[in-house]
């Protein structure tokens, strides 16, 4: 359940232009080499926030635009 909504955060930054293909891929790396360290789980969110490449505004955005589309 966690990857589909991850996965969905992704895709909607990238569809409003706040990122790049390149950039969502690197979180992605980020999280599965963090995960597989056997480091606490975070979010996509959390770590495109934490490389610079979101604000927190956006982050927000996304996460609304996120519960808009699942109503």
């Amino acid at each position: 359940m966690v990857k589909a909504v991850e996965k969905r955060f992704g895709a909607i930054a990238l569809e409003m232009g706040f990122i790049t293909e390149e950039q969502l891929e690197e979180a992605t790396k980020v999280q599965m080499d963090q995960d597989a360290d056997g480091l606490e789980h975070r979010l996509i969110g959390s770590i495109l926030y934490s490389l610079d490449y979101m604000t927190i505004q956006q982050v927000n955005e996304v996460i609304e635009s996120s519960k808009k589309s699942q109503e």
